[in-house]
C-alpha cells in the first residue's frame, strides 16, 4: 500500500493583510476617484471606516475594485450592474466551494 506523506505549509496571504487607503486603492486598481465612490456607494467595495477621508480597504476591495473596473471599462456595465455581477460571481464560488466540501466528504 502507497501511503501519502503530508507536511504543513503556514504562510500568510498578504491581500488580506493589507489595508489601502482610498487613494492607494485608485493607485492600486488605476480607478478614478469617483468611481470607487460610486462603487462604495452601490455596495461593490465595503470600506473599514465611515468617511471616504478614514475608509481602509482590504485585499478583497483590492481583487474587487480591479474586476469592477475590467467590467466598467471593458463590458461598459454600470454600477448597479458591477454590483450585481459580482455578487453573483461570489456566490458562484461561493456553491463551488461547498460542492467541493461535499465531494470531499463522499471520498473520505
Amino acid at each position: 500500500m502507497n501511503e501519502l506523506s503530508k507536511s504543513l505549509i503556514h504562510g500568510v496571504v498578504v491581500e488580506e493583510e493589507l489595508h489601502l487607503t482610498l487613494h492607494e486603492l485608485c493607485r492600486a486598481c488605476q480607478a478614478p476617484l469617483e468611481q470607487v465612490q460610486v462603487w462604495v456607494v452601490e455596495g461593490v467595495l465595503e470600506p473599514i471606516g465611515q468617511a471616504p477621508h478614514e475608509w481602509r480597504f482590504t485585499g478583497q476591495s483590492l481583487r474587487r475594485a480591479r474586476l469592477a473596473l475590467h467590467l466598467t471599462r471593458d463590458l461598459e456595465v454600470n454600477a448597479s450592474g458591477v454590483a450585481l455581477a459580482l455578487d453573483l460571481l461570489d456566490e458562484i464560488a461561493a456553491l463551488q466551494a461547498q460542492l467541493k466540501r461535499v465531494k470531499l466528504s463522499e471520498m473520505a
